[in-house]
């Protein structure tokens, strides 16, 4: 049953409120100025008229209706949905910095710019960087920041030639967003056999007008780039620049670095990585870390540590700017900075460990009964294809995923990277016991099971949520945001 609007709910008198007393004194009013007559209300707002206890049941009942780490397993691949440690909740919800302004002297803020400091040390060090910035709100922004980093550094040694950025097609849809979005033009690197960088091909693109090639690694379909070192000496050569999408570190924290690996820029994703919310629209946070050649275009303000305590640098001429007004999305960073601090640095590498070894473990098991087109050993991830349920059962990759919300579980990421047919993307992060991960298989094959059986119970799923299938390419393409 779908959960009725609070409009749906009111009725005249009804009242979730009770306001404290006036404490101004009588007329003050009639010294406020008088809104222009066109921005007065002619007839009273249509506001919902309720009880305290139907706004406590509406929203309890709408809070059933999410699913998050918090109450099942979020296999999205791609992006790493780890579970959200409550210290950071409690630690992030302290007045101490809740209530602080970005505006306030430097002087009173020392503790918060202490965190930031301390973190941008941390994730140097975890990345194999020399700094970074933390103002980006967003992976994608992080991108931009990067990519706005590199476009700088070419136009100040004079080489405005440069105007290609190489993308592998197997990349994350918002790297070709971001670099056009910079200036840049696209220019799309093939994959070998094995769903690796094709090197040949890479050789034949890379010229005097390439920027940049932008890379993860391991990649969108969970594979180390064995290749990654001559890739990198390739690029340099070429006189381009390594950018690090860092949306899949998971896999990697604290047994590489992509410094290591000759990266010159990197965004992390602290609401994947870090174990910081995520989804929703946000928050987010984007973290971008250089190397030495990069440094010095990184965002304005910096954070340096004086004999007198934090202070910001504004002096930085080479500076790209302010990406973000004021210093980013604070409350995140202090979560990812929680998460570091509790994990360690074995914790770190124990993370990485465990979801290595959970997506092996998943991947072993439903690999015996849905095709894993590059079935190797592999990293955080990997991606399966429903070409075969398609063909001999009409079931799609959609009906599979929609299948599995009627199980309780968060769907995978379905139909990327576009290399695989039917494709179905699973992440099961570090987070979930091997109990759990066998409850998650045996439904999995459950749907399989159906898919020979009975396909049409997946072509109608889901069939215990208040919608059942909805026309999705039609909400994208005329959405109605109006009740």
């Amino acid at each position: 049953m779908s959960e009725p609007l609070l409009i749906d709910l009111s009725k005249p008198g009804r009242k979730a409120y009770c306001y404290p007393p006036l404490d101004l004194p009588r007329g003050f009013d009639q010294a406020l100025p008088e809104l222009p007559p066109e921005l007065q209300r002619q007839t009273a707002a249509r506001l919902p008229e309720v009880a305290e206890l139907d706004v406590v049941r509406h929203f309890t009942r709408l809070s059933s209706l999410v699913h998050g780490v918090d109450n099942g397993m979020y296999p999205l691949g791609s992006c790493t949905m780890k579970y959200n440690p409550k210290l950071g909740e409690h630690i992030a919800a302290m007045d101490q910095f809740t209530q602080i302004h970005p505006l306030q002297d430097i002087s009173t803020v020392q503790g918060c710019l202490s965190v930031m400091y301390n973190l941008l040390e941390d994730l140097s060090s975890i990345t194999g960087m020399s700094w970074g910035s933390l103002q980006p709100c967003a992976g994608a922004h992080g991108e931009y920041t990067g990519l706005k980093m590199i476009r700088s550094y070419f136009l100040k040694r004079g080489e405005t030639e440069r105007v290609k950025v190489l993308i592998p097609v197997s990349a994350h849809g918002t790297n070709p967003a971001s670099a056009a979005v910079v200036g840049f033009d696209v220019v799309e690197v093939k994959s070998n056999k094995e769903g690796l960088v094709d090197v040949e091909d890479l050789a034949s693109k890379l010229d005097h007008t390439v920027a940049a090639l932008m890379l993860t690694n391991p990649n969108t379909l969970g594979l180390f780039e064995t290749d990654i070192l001559k890739i990198s000496e390739m690029v340099h050569k070429a006189g381009g620049l390594l950018y690090y999408d860092g949306a899949n570190m998971n896999a990697i924290m604290g047994m590489a670095t992509p410094g290591d690996m000759g990266f010159d820029v990197i965004h992390l994703n602290l609401h994947k990585t870090f174990s910081t919310p995520h989804g929703g629209g946000g928050p987010g946070s984007g973290p971008v870390m250089v190397n030495d050649r990069l440094r010095p275009f990184l965002p304005k303000p910096d954070i340096e540590l004086t004999d007198s305590g934090y202070v910001y640098r504004w002096d930085d001429e080479d500076s790209i700017g302010k990406v973000s007004m004021f210093w980013g999305n604070f409350l995140v960073i202090l979560r990812a900075y929680v998460y570091i601090l509790r994990m360690g640095s074995e914790g770190i590498k124990a993370a990485s460990r465990h979801a290595v070894l959970n997506a092996n473990y998943l991947a072993s098991k439903l690999g015996q009964r849905i095709s894993i087109p590059y079935g190797k050993l592999c990293m955080h991830e990997f991606v399966a294809s429903a070409s075969a349920l398609k063909q001999q059962y009409g079931v799609t990759a959609q009906d599979v995923a929609k299948a599995l919300i009627d199980e309780g579980y968060h769907p995978p990421t379905v139909y990327f990277p576009l290399i695989v047919d039917e494709a179905l993307m699973f992440e099961p992060t570090e987070s979930e016991s091997v109990e759990s991960l066998d409850r998650f298989i045996e439904a999995f094959l459950r749907i399989l099971d159906l898919a020979k059986d009975d396909p049409k119970i997946l072509k109608d799923a889901p069939h215990h949520c208040p919608v059942g299938r909805l026309d999705e390419v039609r909400a994208v393409k005329e959405p109605d945001l109006r009740y």
